[in-house]
This record gives C-alpha cells, sequence and structure tokens, in this order.
C-alpha cells in the first residue's frame, strides 16, 4: 500500500487518503450507519473520522455489537472518510465515505481483506473497486521488490536486470490504473485517496496533480486546505534540502540507535541481538501505519515463539498520542521515539523516505529484508522463521 512519501526532499504527509477528509456539501450532515457483522463477537464498535492532518482518528459515536448488529451515528458538514473500527476484533477497520445519510453495511471478520465488507453507496462501491486495485497491484510491486533484494545478494547483474525492468513495467501499470482517478473521478475523497496512494516520483507532477484539484472540485474547503498544507511542506523542504544518505540494503549491518522508550528510558536496537527483530517505523498519525499495524500484531503474535521480535520506532511528536496508539492498535512489544517527527535521527540513518517502513534483521544483526507489508510479512517470516 502507499506510504506518507518524502521523495526529492518533498514530504509528502498524504497517508494512504486515510487522513483525507475532503468536504461535499450535505443537507443536514448527519448520517446513520447501521451494521451487520458475521461471526463477531458481543463488543463495542466504534466509529471514526479519519483526518488528512497530524490529527489522531477521532471516535465520534460508540455503539455495542449484538448478535452481529449495531447502529452509529455521526455529524459531518463536509463529505470524508471514516471507519469502523472493532473492540475485540481489532485486526479489522471498514473504511468508507459519508457520501449518503443512511449506510447500510455488511461485512465478515474472517475475511480479513477489504474484499470483507460492502456500504451501499455509490461512492463506496468506487472506493472498494479502486482499493482491491491497489491493494492486488502494490502486493505484486512489494513481492517483486522482495524478490529484486534478494538477488543483489547473487552475483547475476543480469537476472537483477530482468526484474527490475519487470518491476518497472508493473509500476507504469500501478500509474496507469490510479490515472482514471486521479485525473478523472468526479468525487473529491476518491481523488484525493487516489493521490495519497500515487507512487510517482516526480515532485513535479504531483505538484500539478495537487494544485489541480482546485480548479476541479473550487468550492471544497478541504481541498483548499489540503493544497495549502501540501504547497506550505514543499516549500519549506525545499528550503533544507540535502543530498538523501544511502539506505541500508539487505546483506548490510543494521545501524544501532538509541532512542528513549515509552517510560523516558533509554534503549538501543543493539540490545535485542540475538533475535531476529522488524524494526517497524510508523506513526500514530499515519493512516498507512495503523492500517498495517493489524499485520505486524498478527506477525508477532504468530512468531514471537520462534526467537522473533518486533522494535516500534515512532515517527510521533506528541507523547500522547503515540502512547494512545500503541495501546489501541494493540501493539504489545518495544517500542522508541525521540518524538521528533521526521526530524528523527532514525529517518537519516535508514534513508526511508515513507512510512510505514520496516527492516528486518537477523541475531547478528544484519538485514535481511526491507518493506515486507501485508502478506509479505507473514509470507517471509514463515520462510525464514522455521
Amino acid at each position: 500500500m502507499n506510504q506518507t512519501i518524502k521523495t526529492s526532499g518533498v514530504i509528502l504527509t498524504i497517508c494512504l487518503a486515510f487522513l483525507f477528509v475532503t468536504c461535499t456539501s450535505k443537507k443536514d450532515g448527519q448520517f446513520v450507519v447501521s451494521g451487520k457483522i458475521k461471526n463477531a463477537a458481543n463488543q463495542h464498535v466504534y466509529l471514526e473520522q479519519l483526518f488528512f492532518n497530524d490529527k489522531a482518528p477521532e471516535v465520534i459515536d460508540t455503539a455495542e455489537i449484538k448478535n452481529g448488529r449495531f447502529v452509529v451515528n455521526g455529524m459531518a458538514d463536509e463529505e470524508g472518510l471514516f471507519r469502523i473500527r472493532l473492540e475485540k476484533d481489532n485486526q479489522n477497520s471498514y473504511f468508507f465515505i459519508n457520501d449518503v445519510s443512511e449506510l447500510k453495511m455488511e461485512a465478515d471478520v474472517n475475511i480479513k481483506s477489504f474484499q470483507g465488507h460492502e456500504f451501499n453507496s455509490p461512492v463506496n462501491k468506487v472506493l472498494k473497486e479502486m482499493i482491491l486495485g491497489l491493494v492486488s497491484r502494490g502486493e505484486s510491486l512489494d513481492r517483486k521488490s522482495a524478490v529484486i533484494d534478494s538477488l543483489t545478494m547473487i552475483p547475476n547483474d543480469s537476472l537483477v536486470t530482468i526484474e527490475r525492468n519487470k518491476y518497472n513495467q508493473m509500476v507504469t501499470d500501478f500509474q496507469n490504473y490510479l490515472k482514471k482517478y486521479t485525473d478523472s473521478s468526479n468525487d473529491p475523497v476518491i481523488t484525493i485517496f487516489a493521490i495519497g496512494n500515487d507512487r510517482n516520483n516526480d515532485p513535479a507532477l504531483m505538484t500539478k496533480r495537487v494544485n489541480d484539484l482546485s480548479k476541479r472540485f473550487p468550492k471544497h474547503k478541504g481541498i483548499a486546505e489540503m493544497i495549502a498544507m501540501y504547497n506550505k511542506m514543499l516549500s519549506t523542504q525545499n528550503s533544507t534540502t540535502t543530498e538523501a544518505p544511502a539506505k541500508p540494503t539487505v546483506g548490510m549491518m543494521a545501524p544501532d540507535f538509541t532512542l528513549n522508550g515509552v517510560d523516558g528510558k533509554p534503549f538501543s536496537l543493539s540490545q535485542l541481538k540475538g533475535q531476529y527483530v522488524l524494526v517497524d517505523f510508523w506513526a500514530s498519525w499515519c493512516g498507512p501505519c495503523r492500517g498495517e499495524n493489524p499485520n505486524v500484531v498478527a506477525a508477532y503474535n504468530k512468531f514471537k515463539n520462534k526467537n522473533f521480535t518486533v522494535l516500534g520506532v515512532s515517527l510521533d511528536e506528541d507523547k500522547e498520542n503515540w502512547l494512545e496508539a500503541i495501546n489501541n492498535d494493540h501493539l504489545t512489544w518495544k517500542h522508541v521515539s525521540d518524538l521528533k517527527k521526521w526530524s528523527s535521527a532514525v529517518v537519516n540513518l535508514y534513508g526511508f523516505d515513507g512510512i510505514p517502513y520496516n527492516v528486518l534483521i537477523d541475531p547478528q544483526g544484519k538485514i535481511l529484508a526491507t518493506e515486507l507489508r501485508e502478506s509479505a510479512l507473514d509470507e517471509f517470516l514463515s520462510k525464514t522463521l522455521k
């Protein structure tokens, strides 16, 4: 899936569009979601609004699921992005757009992918179709990237070239798929969602797409705010541009670092030497990170008894939001942060340009893989930790 992208000295805090809220006029701003979830235990269900800035997701209503059914109510005078989150079955999050005032939702907690739920509105059908296409293409890109990383350990340049050419063709397919949404959708949330998932590394093209939104949706305050935020970040980043450091790659030793834990005490990566460690770079404000957390939780629970652990490294700056996200997402491993957001020392040390980002290291501290997300994480760990 998409990252919070930082390319050519430009940070785009456009996290998978989990963080985008745009504006469409609604008559009274009220909406209701009537849900039916198969295989769900009786538990709390939360209706949350998701924002495009650094604000954490906000709970706007809470209800009880009884016999798989619930009703939650929301108030929003502008069209935006929301999600249904379950108290116990928290590996599933159900994202939707409030394009109509009465929404019916059907889901099955045993189906973890986006295919596992349905909202009965025109815009949400388009959203689901788009996300399924993005997930499929994104997973293929991640798998191909992992193949290329593994081949760099083998002295066979021609094979690496072949795989890189295939990867570039897949990127082109990904871009062409997104183009019909980024350039021609008549819904602002869908459009920004697509732009937020764009893997294009051309900042000039991204800037043009962002600024063209004001022409396509001139009455949307949310879009105007997003454009202003983007241009401000662009200006700030251009004024402090420095050459990006080399990113540690597969086969190299993982750079050691020391940051404070949630208790305020220093903790070093090297203290975990002797274990397989997934160094997971994330933040509470990053929608894709929060969406990826259930996969990391599942991997941790599955492999923690096989000499495997996770070290969460947060790019937060608000400690309260950081701790709340750790608790809400059930991230029960060690966590560290210097609370400096993108100014954190680990960003330059590891040379990554977006989150979520992770590095898997072996017991000796050597990097085995990077960017293991979604199903690729479980697949790689299953092969490695036998």
